[in-house]
């Protein structure tokens, strides 16, 4: 069993660190995509051992291609964001999960631990699965799948090594990005012809699940609440995005994506002020 990990990171100095020791202890190879960064990360990813590779940025599908294509053969891929990390118990897991040879799911999600540093306050802002060890053959992202959300559902197993991420150290910081994010995934989605769903029903069924069922709002009082008002709200902000989209608006970005300039697309999306 041969496996490969990546990591994606612009400027990271802070967090790629501690990312980098966990792929690079599970890992027979690392690569680091950098997303031509300023601040020296790039020096820390070679003087860690991983084979930093330089890239324009111009969405995740690109980046998460041209990581898979810098790595060599290997059965599966394992990838970590730039302000994830995993302790010895996740490190230990992973490397238990190899020793087993497994082939049987194309995915595996792990679960991973959302931690919220604001108002003074750190807590758990919920757990969650994600897919992060993919078979060689399925891991395929192509570039006009721009955001997270892109890599298709297929039949996953679950494997118990926790990710620990740093999701938030501003609510006003998370709330800019998570309304960039909303407007790009609204035009991919757009793209693809994708439903709408009714906006105003997705704020509130949101921020019940993450403050109530996820347990935020017992772990991180009033701090979390502001918190998961902000998070929800992405999720009202991209069917609001995707039905103005429809409507006419944001022409230069429905353009910027169809004629496949992605990063102008990015560019152009910073440059806005969207509604908080």
């Amino acid at each position: 069993m041969r496996l490969a990990g990546y990591v994606i990171h612009g400027n990271n100095q802070d967090t790629l660190p501690r990312c980098l020791e966990g792929l690079l202890a599970v890992c027979d190879e690392v690569v680091a995509l950098d997303s031509l960064s300023t601040d020296g990360s790039t020096e820390i990813a070679r003087r860690m051992g991983a084979r930093s590779v330089s890239v324009a940025w111009t969405g995740y599908g690109a980046a998460r291609a041209a990581a898979i294509q810098a790595l060599g053969p290997s059965d599966y891929v394992f990838f970590l964001d730039s302000d994830e990390h995993l302790g010895e118990e996740a490190i230990q897991a992973i490397r238990t999960w190899k020793e087993r040879q497994p082939q049987e799911a194309a995915v595996y999600r792990l679960p991973r631990h959302d931690w919220a540093e604001v108002d003074g306050q750190r807590f758990l802002y919920r757990r969650e699965w994600r897919a992060r060890l993919i078979r060689r053959d399925v891991a395929v992202w192509r570039p006009e799948m721009i955001v997270h959300e892109a890599l298709p559902r297929m039949r996953a197993g679950r494997l118990s090594a926790p990710i620990e991420h740093r999701f938030a150290t501003s609510v006003s910081l998370r709330s800019a990005k998570e309304h960039r994010y909303a407007l790009l995934w609204a035009v991919m989605a757009l793209a693809e012809g994708r439903k709408s769903k009714p906006a105003v029903f997705q704020r509130p069924a949101h921020l019940f699940r993450d403050g109530v069922l996820h347990g935020a709002l017992w772990r991180g009082g009033w701090a979390a609440l502001k918190l998961a008002w902000v998070v929800a709200g992405y999720h009202a902000a991209k069917y609001r995005y995707l039905r103005d989209l429809r409507r006419g608006g944001y022409p230069e970005l429905v353009r910027a994506f169809h004629e496949r300039r992605y990063g102008e697309l990015f560019q152009q999306v910073r440059t806005l002020e969207l509604e908080p």
